[in-house]
């Protein structure tokens, strides 16, 4: 999906390396050994990047490191599309209509930024009618991926507007808090 916005692929598969790895640092060789491309074709597309703004250029000892710059004017839009093209929001987005009428599925904004998550806090809320095995599933595959619990939640439509009418602090706190919405208007889920 990337590819959609950027023709060089060298450039969209190195982004990848970086959006899968926000805060990670990464040598020039090991992004050779992750991206499959020449070395020269990594070179140039990572001067063009320190160039623009997007990377930070970082030596230490004989080695050159690279990462994400976190001062970049777009830095959260990239994490935000990241969030969207790979890993779990990938998966039900390609998975749509495995998982059932999915009306809202949204990623906080904490899940997007891979902030340390408080105990209680949810990372994923899909409202609709959700066939629950497929869903978790996918879940089960990005916990594997990315090391962690992945908290979430699911109801149906019904039950949303009735806690959202109620003032139900669980949903005011999902609806008060940073989001991505993957899937429906946020608009018209917060009215």
């Amino acid at each position: 999906m990337l590819g959609d916005l950027i023709t060089s692929k060298s450039r969209v598969t190195l982004i990848s390396v970086f959006l899968l790895s926000p805060f990670d640092m990464f040598h020039v060789r090991e992004l050779v050994r992750r991206t499959g491309d020449e070395i020269n074709a990594v070179r140039r597309e990572l001067a063009f990047l320190e160039k623009k703004g997007i990377l930070v250029r970082e030596p230490r000892a004989n080695r050159i490191y690279y990462s994400l710059a976190k001062n970049y004017p777009f830095y959260y839009d990239l994490l935000a599309i990241g969030a969207k093209i790979m890993g779990l929001g990938s998966e039900i987005l390609k998975n749509r209509t495995k998982l059932g009428r999915v009306k809202y599925a949204m990623f906080s904004g904490g899940f997007v930024r891979k902030v340390k998550k408080e105990q209680e806090s949810v990372d994923l809320l899909i409202v609709g009618t959700v066939v629950l095995p497929e869903l978790a599933l996918l879940v089960k595959d990005e916990e594997k991926r990315i090391g962690r619990e992945i908290n979430y939640t699911v109801m149906s439509e019904d039950e949303f507007h009735f806690r959202k009418k109620r003032s139900d602090p669980f949903i005011l706190s999902i609806l008060h808090g940073s989001r991505l919405m993957l899937i429906g208007d946020e608009q018209q889920m917060l009215s």
